[in-house]
This record gives structure tokens, C-alpha cells and sequence, in this order.
């Protein structure tokens, strides 16, 4: 629902003001360090932003098409250009609990079907929510809101990514008594443990929770479900359990030369990273412990998506001699026709960050073996593909690598845990790529078993972490209406 029922406050905001990001450190420099490089926009060069938000008749970007949690953006736009900065974060919160981490990690599907992305110049949408969550961290809006009224109902989330957080932060505040079991040492899933520092930070993590534990959430780290702790424990001990386990089992590359020494899938490298920098033993529970680092070597990555491009810019900061990116897919058209596609997402050239610090990037090639000596590898053979992703013929040649990583993708979670000791009682779905899901619909979010839920990756495959937030407040309110009979959580 709309909360603003007037004109925008700058009506021909658009016609009057460039679109403007916030803009990067140079690679030279960034790639020296782990920590975020975005050079943060002055509050007046914000407010600018908003006030290019048209107020369309039909605003695309809130969703389906744009935004999954259907954030108000013309709404909190508004609301920045006329500096009430905390009812524009009152606004953003209504739809998402985390609008720090969705600012910053975010591929923002909103400003592709902003109606100004019909002349290649949508509102900076990302760069508003971002500034706002830290703006109200700024003005210290950002508070635990603990329930009134407890319901005497007990409710155990297994999992604490985006899903899992946000599901545990939706039923505390419905009044129910929330734990939540994590199996690494600290909360956050793989948005702490798979998404590189350079891109967030993971002090934004630690404020979530600690608002969370204000709002009587109690956190479990430590604690495997499935091999620590059983769920049958768990589903005795509460009125429901709620699985949000992520998509954590690397796809199978089917590509000779795995076992070489040097190749590795990509989150392993990722996990590792990520707990050297935030002074952890790199040892992690379901990942190898062998050290994994890039410096000084020739680096292969096979992939062409966000965790191909993650393990790019942490090969760099670790001192990659040189880093190639191999994508099957052909090399995409630099500009989209807007008619066919907007407001979708579109198949069009896009760059990372990371990628534009320095990678070689191989478009339209097959990775077709790992080669080694005495076991270590030395190179990967490549070959080009045709329309179809068939080896073309006299086409081969090998790149040097001494490290490659395997980034094709998620097959679904850890079956070393949850889906094992729930073997035959667990409904699961495994799609033509292989991947097994959980079986629940998004209304309910119901599984096979009688009072276990799940939400997130695990249900609906890898996904964004956008996603995953929608997905954890529909089953807080679908578990809230069960336990109660009805609810007041958001839809």
C-alpha cells in the first residue's frame, strides 16, 4: 500500500538532475585491503537522487518485476528529498529488515525496471536504501523493538543467513520465544561467511544481531542440527521449527583433473577469506581446512556469475599474478532492447568491480580438462562452443594456472546434517540441474514433516539475498498465523 498520496516533492527531478552513484576507490588502491571502497554521497548529493524518482503511475520497481519484499521506493524517496530521514527508514523497514545488506549486495532488479532505465538512467535506488540504513545507524533510529505481549509459543530457526534472521527477528517481534541454531561460530550464513568483505562488511552483521538478542532472540552458534543437536529434539522441543539451511553443496563440474592439487571449488576459498579477516581459524565445519591462497599464482576462474566474480577481487587482494574468468555463455550485447525486455532483467555486458580491477575475461569457452604434473595443476584446456555450448573443433588451447576455482553454482544443502536424518520423512524436489530442494509452496511454507517449516535457498534453490529475506518474513507470518490463528505480521 502507498503511504504518500500527493505529488513527489520534486516533480521534475528527473528532467533536471543526472543520475549519480556513489563511486569506488581506484582499483589500485582497493585491492590492497579487504574493506568496503565505496565512497559514501554527501546527504545533499542523495537527496538529489531521490528527487529523480518520477512517482510513476505504475512504479514498476516495487515488484514482481523489481523488488521481491515490494519496498515502498517512491515512497522513501519522497521522504529523503524532504530530509525525514527517520520515516524513510520507518518505511524501508516495513517491507525489509535488512536494508544495509541489500544495499550493498544487492544486483537491484528495481532500478532495471525503473521507467528510467528506459533512457539508461534509472534512479539510484540502491544508493538511497543504502544511505538510509546508514544515515538512521547514524542517528541511532535503528533500535530493538522487543514485543509487548509474549505468546508463550516457542520457535526454533535452524540457520542464520538472510532467511533465518529475518524470519527470528519477525517472530520476536510477534511475541514468540525465538532460538536461533547456527553451525559456523558466528551468525550471518554465507552472509558473513560466503560474500567477501570488500563487498560488506561484517560489523553490519553484528548490529542486526545484537538489535536481535535486545528484541529476546537467542542465538545457538556452534550447534550442527542434524549431527549436534537432532531435529527430532528440536521439533519436541517447540511449536515449530523453521529450516533455513541455504544452498551450500557445490554443482559438479563433470570436468576431468578435479583431483589435481591447486583445484578447488569456490566457497571453500571464499570461507577461508572470510574468516582470516575477521581473525577466525580458517577451519569451518563441511569445508575443506587446507590453506587455499592465490598469491603470486596464475589464476583460472570457471564461471561466469557472483561467486566466480568474489573469488576474482579476493584473488587479487591476496596477490594474483593474473587472474582469467571462463564463461560458456557468449559474450552479451552491450545495451538490451529495452521494448523486448524492460522492465525484466536484462541479458546486456555488465562488469563487476572486481572484474574491472584487472581480469582477463574468456567469453563463449568450455572448460574442457584440468591439466597437471605429478598431481599439481599446471594449466586448464579450453576450447570455444557454438550457440549450442558444443566444442568447437581446432579450437583448443590451455591457460596457465597454478589455482583454479569451480564457480558454477549450488546443488542445494548440506546432506550431511538435516536431509540425512530426516531420510525418507523429508519431501525433496531435484530439478533437470540437478539440484534438490525442499518441497514447501510460499504460502505456507509448509514442509512434509508435521511442524517444521522452511524458507530461503533451501526451498527455492540459490538465489539473492533479497530473496531470501522475502522468503523468511512469509514464513514467520505463515508460522504465526498457525501457532495463533491469525497474525499481524506483513504479507
Amino acid at each position: 500500500m502507498r503511504v504518500r498520496d500527493e505529488d513527489m516533492g520534486k516533480v521534475t527531478g528527473f528532467l533536471e538532475i543526472d543520475r549519480q552513484v556513489a563511486k569506488y576507490q581506484p582499483a589500485s588502491d582497493r585491492i590492497r585491503h579487504f574493506r568496503e571502497f565505496t565512497i559514501p554521497m554527501s546527504d545533499p548529493e542523495v537527496q538529489k537522487q531521490a528527487a529523480r524518482c518520477m512517482d510513476c503511475g505504475i512504479p514498476y520497481c516495487h515488484g514482481p518485476t523489481g523488488c521481491p519484499v515490494h519496498n515502498q521506493i517512491p515512497d522513501w524517496n519522497d521522504l529523503v528529498y524532504n530530509n525525514n530521514w527517520e520515516a524513510a527508514i520507518q518505511n524501508l523497514h516495513s517491507t525489509n529488515n535488512f536494508p544495509e545488506f541489500t544495499g550493498r549486495v544487492c544486483p537491484a532488479p528495481c532500478e532495471e525496471a525503473c521507467t528510467l532505465n528506459l533512457e539508461d538512467a534509472p534512479v539510484a535506488i540502491k544508493t538511497v536504501e543504502q544511505a538510509i540504513a546508514d544515515k538512521a545507524y547514524e542517528l541511532g533510529f535503528i533500535r530493538p523493538q522487543p514485543a509487548t505481549v509474549h505468546t508463550g509459543k516457542k520457535v526454533a530457526v535452524i540457520g542464520s543467513g538472510p532467511a533465518g534472521m529475518a524470519a527470528a527477528q519477525q517472530l520476536g517481534r510477534a511475541g514468540h520465544e525465538v532460538h536461533v541454531y547456527e553451525r559456523e561460530t558466528k551468525p550471518g550464513g554465507l552472509l558473513r561467511y560466503g560474500i567477501p568483505d570488500f563487498k560488506m562488511e561484517k560489523n553490519f552483521i553484528d548490529r542486526r544481531v545484537e538489535q536481535m538478542k535486545g528484541e529476546g532472540v537467542t542465538f545457538h552458534c556452534g550447534v550442527n542440527v542434524g549431527v549436534d543437536l537432532k531435529i527430532e529434539q528440536l521439533l519436541a522441543d517447540h511449536d515449530a521449527v523453521l529450516y533455513c539451511g541455504g544452498s551450500e553443496t557445490p554443482r559438479e563440474a563433470g570436468i576431468p583433473g578435479t583431483d589435481l592439487a591447486g583445484v578447488h571449488d569456490a566457497m571453500p576459498y571464499l570461507v577461508q577469506q572470510n574468516r582470516r579477516v575477521g581473525r577466525e581459524n580458517i577451519d569451518s565445519v563441511g569445508w575443506p581446512s587446507d590453506p587455499i591462497l592465490a598469491g603470486a599464482k596464475h589464476v583460472v576462474v570457471v564461471g561466469g556469475g557472483d561467486t566466480a566474480s568474489d573469488c576474482v577481487g579476493t584473488a587479487f587482494r591476496q596477490g594474483a599474478v593474473k587472474v582469467t574468468q571462463l564463461d560458456i555463455r557468449p559474450q552479451p550485447p552491450e545495451k538490451e532492447d529495452k521494448l523486448a525486455v524492460w522492465p525484466f532483467w536484462a541479458t546486456k555486458m555488465r562488469t563487476s568491480s572486481s572484474q574491472a580491477e584487472g581480469a582477463v575475461r574468456e567469453f563463449q569457452v568450455a572448460t574442457l580438462e584440468f591439466i597437471g604434473e605429478d598431481g599439481v595443476l599446471t594449466g586448464v584446456k579450453c576450447c570455444e562452443v557454438d550457440e549450442r555450448r558444443r566444442p568447437v573443433a581446432g579450437t583448443e588451447f590451455v591457460i596457465r594456472a597454478d589455482l583454479a576455482f569451480i564457480a558454477i553454482g549450488f546443488r542445494g544443502p548440506f546432506t550431511t546434517s538435516v536431509l540425512k536424518e530426516l531420510e525418507g520423512k523429508l519431501t525433496l524436489n531435484t530439478d533437470k540441474r540437478g539440484s534438490t530442494n525442499v518441497v514447501a509452496n510460499d504460502r505456507d511454507y509448509k514442509t512434509s514433516v508435521d511442524k517444521l517449516w522452511t524458507a530461503g535457498d533451501v526451498r527455492r534453490g540459490q538465489s539473492l539475498v533479497v530473496w531470501a529475506i522475502r522468503e523468511g518474513r512469509q514464513a514467520a507470518r505463515a508460522i504465526d498465523e498457525a501457532l495463533m490463528g491469525s497474525t499481524v505480521l506483513p504479507n
